[in-house]
């Protein structure tokens, strides 16, 4: 497992690059609830969205009795849960207040990692949110230790700048995946290609971390009959492509059965080849030719150059990270190392013309 850590947390808040969402588990039987988030930390798992339905919250509970500091929770402030455990969207502020007191509870816990302000879509709800003091309890929480960090879960760009902007959130939930980066999802799918992206950006450069929702596009890009593109990807090739955005430090997808954590648990041993997502270059070409997604599919370079990550470091510059340089100068081999031998763009599934793009790069960075 690999674990990377919040930019704006201590030195042991790593988290495992597989996480796991509650999403889909509430009708689980509660012994396999019990047995499906034992065996998810087992195998190294540290990472739950808890935006579930209100019948997880016990097993879960049992499950991590004993190892809470091991694991990092995700709890939403505004899904709530009726006497039948199923989940609700609320707006109402001592419902949203008792829920989470309940959560905590029932969880035997007494702090949660993440208090999200939960699924702000429109400028509108953020605004409600703030009018009915959910904001101002959030930040009340923190500084009395219930809520360690703040974050928000969203689908809309615009909406997530204007959230990051005040500067309260360490952690943002996003959907990702190559359906609503490339425009070919559903309602959910908000925003070009570059706003996308340069959101995504903004959250590496300002130490803001991401948890992937919907990296598999509720399922349909795992089948040929339900892909936008046609063409299935596998769970490897979506995890690994969520994973390589900017910013991201983890993705929740969500699991009914023991069976479907062991499908995601292949994702650690799977080879790189099994995990490569270059294919989508042959069903994106009308809105990404010419723009490095980082994939790496061009490697070996005869170099040396990790040409992903010289290209990264350009990137998050150009967007006023001020890290990036010091980054940049730390590797042992960069883009003035660029042999001109063409095998880079022999590879590209992007078509991006990398050795001019090296000498920009050098260029850049030689100033």
């Amino acid at each position: 497992m690999e674990y990377r850590k919040l930019p704006r947390g201590s030195e042991n808040e790593r988290f495992s690059v597989l996480g796991l969402g509650m999403g889909g588990i509430q009708h689980t039987p509660a012994d396999e609830i019990e047995a499906i988030i034992t065996k998810a930390i087992n195998n190294g798992i540290n990472f739950f969205d808890l935006c579930a339905g209100g019948t997880v919250y016990e097993p879960f509970g049992r499950a991590i009795k004993g190892r809470r500091e091991s694991v990092f929770l995700q709890l939403h402030f505004g899904a709530v849960y009726d006497e039948n455990g199923e989940y609700g969207w609320c707006r109402d502020f001592e419902t949203i207040k008792r829920t989470f007191f309940w959560e905590l509870e029932t969880l035997g816990t007494d702090y949660a990692d993440f208090g999200f302000l939960h699924c702000v879509d429109d400028d509108e709800d953020f605004d409600k949110l703030c009018e009915i003091g959910v904001l101002d309890l959030l930040c009340e929480l923190k500084a009395s230790g219930k809520v360690r960090h703040i974050g928000f879960s969203s689908h809309t760009p615009s909406v997530a700048n204007r959230i990051i902007d005040t500067g309260l959130a360490d952690m943002m939930m996003f959907s990702l995946n190559p359906a609503y980066d490339f425009e070919k999802g559903d309602d959910y799918g908000i925003g070009t290609v570059n706003e996308r992206i340069e959101l995504l950006k903004r959250c590496e450069r300002e130490g803001v971390g991401i948890s992937v929702m919907k990296p598999f596009f509720a399922g349909q890009l795992l089948s040929a009959e339900q892909s936008p593109f046609g063409i299935p990807l596998t769970h490897s090739q979506c995890l690994r492509y969520a994973l390589d955005r900017p910013g991201v430090l983890t993705a929740v997808p969500g699991v009914q059965t023991i069976e479907h954590l062991d499908t995601l648990l292949g994702f650690l041993t799977a080879t790189d080849e099994e995990r490569d997502y270059s294919v989508i270059g042959t069903f994106t070409a009308d809105v990404l030719t010419g723009l490095c997604v980082y994939c790496n599919h061009c490697q070996p370079c005869p170099a040396g150059i990790d040409i992903g990550l010289v290209n990264k470091y350009y990137d998050l510059a150009l967007a006023g990270d001020s890290l990036a340089a010091n980054h940049y100068t730390k590797l042992s081999k960069n883009a003035s190392s660029c042999l001109h031998c063409g095998h880079c763009e022999s590879r590209c599934p992007f078509s991006v013309k990398q050795e001019s793009r090296m000498d920009e790069i050098a260029r850049y960075f030689n100033k």
